[in-house]
């Protein structure tokens, strides 16, 4: 009986980490299109981003908890994620100061928001890592590779998207705006489906059971 409640509550807990996954991904796309359309008034995109941050963070400790059980490397994966999900925090708390410097900007925003992708990527490959069991490797026929896979994507989009989120000194303008928005779109679409691949995936204590945001 102890079990099958376990089993239950892990579950339970995967759905929730799922759909917080959901609301963040789905925010962040909301505000990459806000950005995009709005370029001169970035309010309503940075309030969204900060939202969407809320629940990427929620879904980050979930899936800290929910590899509570699992192997070493589905353990470590789940904390790098949220790691950086608490870096993209500092990122996005920091894009409501007014008056920044190209430096005080890259310094508050574009490094934090650096670090957590990278956190995101090496989460990402741990996760491929896990359900490869010990190396890379193609493993169509397995949800668990589906869902790392296509968060690993969007990581990738994410990377690219804040790359190009660095202010010129001399310009005091991005490398890209369109291509951070449209990065972060895209990246933020591949955690929704991730996310919802990851709802139908059932984790056991021997499986991959953390996901990407």
């Amino acid at each position: 009986m102890v079990g099958v409640l376990s089993t239950r509550g892990t579950v339970r807990l995967n759905l929730l980490a799922a759909g917080a996954f959901v609301c963040g991904g789905s925010l962040f796309a909301a505000g990459a299109a806000m950005a995009q359309r709005d370029l001169r008034d970035p309010l309503a995109a940075t309030v969204t981003y900060l939202v969407g941050g809320f629940f990427f963070s929620l879904g980050g400790w979930l899936s800290v908890l929910l590899a509570g059980r699992a192997r070493s490397r589905a353990r470590l994966s789940a904390v790098v994620l949220f790691v950086g999900t608490l870096f993209f925090a500092v990122s996005l708390v920091a894009a409501f100061a007014s008056g920044l410097t190209p430096r005080q900007s890259n310094g508050w925003i574009w490094l934090p928001d650096i670090i957590g992708c990278l956190c995101f990527l090496t989460s990402g490959h741990l996760a491929l890592l896990d359900v490869g069991h010990g190396r890379l490797a193609l493993s169509t026929g397995v949800l668990a590779w589906w869902v790392a896979a296509v968060n690993q994507l969007g990581s990738a989009l994410f990377f690219l998207a804040g790359l190009t989120a660095f202010t010129r000194p001399a310009t005091d303008q991005l490398v890209n705006a369109e291509l951070v928005n449209w990065g972060t779109f895209t990246g933020a679409v591949c955690f929704v489906v991730g996310a919802i691949l990851q709802a139908f995936d059932t984790p056991t204590s021997t499986r991959t059971v953390g996901a990407h945001p």
